[in-house]
């Protein structure tokens, strides 16, 4: 039988994808787990897990290929790029969706973001040529704005100094104290407040600290008094009021490199930033000078330009920093909501109807809201 000949035909990929006449090229890109693989059956961000859709895509007769491998011409990715339909990317490794490659991907019809944030795609580019990009819109945000909580404190409270003379065998109480502090009582700003910065200030409030936010839109008067924030209309007036400066921001052209020399010349010295917005809103070397010479006193985070950061990030050798590779996201409870909601949309791709709205980022030539 047919299906018997396809089973035993080792080079039928070509000869496959002519069976399954309707069937999609399906490229995913993720990070690869390695030996870390079958540590957990939850682990379905990775290369290995594959969002955990293959067999429910190749038993509906598409071909599914993923890959780690992204950078340059000679990257597996740029092989498949002529002839996929579908693109899935994770902003925890992203694949660089350039206007080059998009003029290269002759059949590519739909990228989706397994995550949220989609600034690693051209959209612009996108937008021309009629793809449709959407992500997985609150997927992760409890993820992030936990772990912002989390690295404000390991900031203010000088923890990693501690941990690192634990490790040596040291032990100088005085090596930490001497620039510890209480959250309680100190002003917070975020800098954009979306699900997850809204999140953030709801995660803020029992530590009773001045809570301040900068946004386009003002949050609703309701949710503004529970929350207890203050809106800040002008950046530049809220910035020297803060000792604790949050980015949640996407990355558009409007903020690209926003946080340069003069910017964070408005900030208090001794200020704390934590960032796990996108790395490139931040001008890199402007805030490894500022840590280095104490005008920053912690810059915490992980979100780096570019993704794997290279060794020689000047983020990697600043002082008083609490940064690590992209992790905060991809929480196994993370990667499986956002898994879940990539397979909802191809099955709604597949059977031609509409996303969630709030998941679009491109459709039919426009961008969404946040990055016009």
């Amino acid at each position: 039988s047919m299906a018997a000949h396809v089973r035993g035909c080792r080079c039928s990929s070509l000869f496959l994808s002519s069976f399954f006449a309707g069937g999609k090229k399906i490229v995913g890109v993720f990070y690869q787990a390695g030996e870390y693989a079958d540590k957990n059956p939850d682990f379905v961000g990775c290369v290995e897990g594959a969002l955990g859709i293959r067999d429910w895509l190749e038993s509906n007769g598409h071909h599914y290929i993923v890959t780690d491998d992204k950078e340059g011409l000679n990257s597996e990715l740029e092989k498949h790029i002529e002839d996929m339909h579908v693109l899935i990317t994770t902003p925890f490794h992203p694949a660089y969706v350039t206007a080059e490659r998009i003029k290269k991907a002759k059949n590519l019809e739909l990228v989706l973001t397994a995550g949220i944030g989609s600034d690693h795609i051209d959209l612009l580019a996108a937008a021309a040529a009629g793809l449709t990009v959407a992500e997985v819109t609150g997927s992760n945000t409890v993820s992030v704005a936990e772990d912002q909580l989390m690295r404000i404190l390991i900031l203010l409270r000088n923890f990693l100094p501690g941990y690192q003379q634990v490790v040596k065998g040291e032990w100088n109480v005085a090596g930490i104290a001497h620039r510890a502090y209480d959250l309680e009582g100190k002003t917070v700003g975020t800098v954009g407040a979306g699900r997850i910065g809204r999140l953030l200030l709801q995660r803020l409030k029992p530590f009773n600290c001045n809570m301040l936010y900068h946004d386009r839109i003002r949050i609703n008067p309701e949710l503004e008094k529970e929350i207890g924030a203050k809106f800040e209309e002008d950046l530049d007036v809220m910035l020297p009021k803060c000792d604790v400066i949050v980015i949640n921001t996407p990355l558009t052209e409007k903020t690209r490199g926003m946080f340069n020399k003069e910017k964070i010349a408005k900030m208090k010295k001794g200020v704390i930033i934590v960032n796990n917005a996108r790395g490139a809103i931040m001008d890199t070397q402007a805030v490894a000078d500022a840590c280095s010479n104490g005008y920053i006193a912690g810059y915490g985070g992980d979100v780096w330009f570019p993704q794997p950061a290279p060794k020689d990030h000047p983020w990697r050798y600043m002082p008083n920093h609490a940064m690590t590779p992209h992790t905060s996201g991809t929480t196994i409870d993370a990667q499986l909501r956002y898994a879940s909601g990539v397979k909802d949309m191809l099955d709604r791709y597949f059977k031609g109807e509409d996303f969630p709205v709030e998941n679009y980022i491109v459709k039919e030539g426009e961008l969404a809201s946040q990055y016009k």
